[in-house]
């Protein structure tokens, strides 16, 4: 895994190179607005949200071969056939590129880790 040494999501992203910046600001955007109230903040080397006070239930990376959204095993089972053909492990949804990426389903499963208070929930 890729981690970062940035305090700060702004400082993460602008360590980006350009072609990355533009889909890791959309998912960041994304974060925000289905998990307003949630602190963001640079957990585990990369960028995450969290309910106040609590580890981060969200976290995103820009990976050598492919952008990485941790969700948890939950929200990937209940996404199961929206993310057919997509590569995920146990609780991270992996994307080969930005085209990959349906915003449809990261918002929903941003929803549904929100309404149960985290990805384990």
């Amino acid at each position: 895994m890729v981690q970062s040494k940035a305090a700060t999501v702004d400082e993460w992203l602008d360590g980006l190179p350009a072609s990355d910046r533009l889909i890791f600001e959309r998912l960041r955007a994304a974060c925000r607005e289905e998990l307003a109230g949630w602190e963001e903040r640079m957990q585990w080397g990369m960028p995450g949200y969290g309910p106040p006070g609590q580890d981060n239930a969200v976290s995103f990376n820009a990976q050598k071969r492919h952008i990485a959204i941790y969700v948890g095993p939950t929200a990937i089972e209940r996404s199961q056939e929206q993310l057919a053909g997509i590569d995920c492990g146990k609780g991270c949804v992996r994307y080969r590129n930005a085209g990959q990426v349906d915003f449809a389903v990261v918002r929903a499963m941003l929803r549904d880790i929100r309404a149960r208070g985290g990805p384990m929930c």
